[in-house]
């Protein structure tokens, strides 16, 4: 049992993986112009998308929690529209961006069933 629950969430670990890669192919892309532009977005809400989980985890009602993760699910839209920005700039490749897409549906996924479990089947 972990002290901060969110670090055993498998979607926050999941998260984290997602954030760490996406960030490294944007440092590797995207052009030094970009660095505190759409680099910048991206990275905030990469971040968002955890920082929301994290957040949410402690609140008074899994109904609260919910709504975090909702949160978590707009802050990864935010994301996918980064990627169409930087696959219409050339800043990265058809196969980088369909990648990092299905990654992107896979989390979205997750973070829906989540949400659904909580106002399901509240956790204890």
């Amino acid at each position: 049992m972990h002290k901060f629950r969110f670090q055993g969430f498998m979607v926050y670990k999941d998260a984290r993986g997602f954030r760490r890669e996406l960030k490294l192919l944007s440092k590797k892309s995207f052009p030094k112009a970009e660095q505190f532009c759409l680099a910048s977005q991206l990275w905030r809400a990469l971040d968002s998308i955890i920082l929301n989980i994290a957040e949410g985890t402690d609140r008074g009602t899994d109904k609260d929690f919910a709504h975090y993760l909702n949160n978590s699910h707009t802050s990864l839209n935010e994301v996918v529209a980064c990627l169409d920005l930087a696959i219409d700039d050339g800043y990265i490749i058809i196969k980088e961006y369909n990648e990092y897409l299905d990654k992107a549906e896979q989390l979205a996924n997750q973070i829906t069933a989540f949400r659904k479990k909580l106002l399901d089947n509240p956790l204890k």
